[in-house]
């Protein structure tokens, strides 16, 4: 995934495109004030420059689906894992809730449920057949919306082609409904696809890059700010 700052505009979007499409329950004052509300996207900001210069930047933060995520190390029981495809998945049925792999992430991408997660009656119907509903006492996390991209690759299955790239740009809830289109999704092994031009950049980054983690989430520095004026 590559996410351009530039474009960012903090509208806060994929956080809610993420809840609805993952199930992600949402959570009232209190459980927020108590830092118990789960988040898989959330949007970082931060303050930048002096005086009339001064701005907010925003940062989207999905889980980084690290090459070598600490996570996967602590676990005990296995119950997190990077797949062949180099997703970090979660398996919510093994579970016990030790929250190793909370502790671990230095992303603060991970969620622990606190509580049974409800949901108004009238919100019920909304809930995707797709994602499972988690239970109280396990970690939870962002997934890149692998329900999708096994849709995906299972029509082009069907229709015995490959996936192509254009498919995937947009693929994530989180990419779908970004009206800036700040976020790219794709195949970073392929050096041709979109999403591996643009990690590409110059102006790409990735998150504490230096702990050795090998996140695949990279970012775009904003270009459009000179902060020596």
């Amino acid at each position: 995934m590559v996410i351009d700052l530039d474009r960012c505009t903090g509208c806060q979007s994929c956080v809610v495109a993420c809840r609805a499409e993952n199930n992600v329950p949402s959570a009232g004052p209190e459980m927020t004030g108590e830092d118990r509300a789960i988040f898989w996207m959330r949007v970082l900001s931060s303050e930048k420059g002096e005086g009339t210069r001064r701005r907010t930047q925003f940062l989207p933060r999905p889980c980084m689906h690290c090459d070598n995520p600490p996570c996967v190390k602590v676990c005990p029981v296995k119950a997190t894992y990077r797949n062949p495809e180099g997703l970090v998945g979660q398996v919510y049925a093994r579970c016990i809730g030790c929250r190793y792999c909370t502790v671990a992430c230095p992303y603060t991408a991970r969620s622990f449920n606190w509580f049974a997660p409800e949901w108004p009656e009238e919100m019920r119907q909304l809930l995707n057949p797709d994602v499972a509903v988690r239970p109280k006492g396990v970690v939870e996390k962002c997934s890149l919306c692998v329900q999708r991209l096994r849709r995906a690759k299972e029509k082009a299955r069907k229709e015995e082609r490959d996936l192509r790239d254009e498919e995937l740009h947009r693929l994530p809830a989180c990419a779908e409904t970004c009206p800036a289109e700040a976020i790219t999704f794709g195949d970073l092994d392929d050096p041709e696809s979109l999403v591996s031009r643009l990690a590409g950049s110059p102006r790409a980054f990735r998150l504490l890059e230096e702990l050795g983690t090998k996140p695949k989430v990279h970012y775009l520095a904003e270009a459009r700010f000179d902060e020596s004026r």
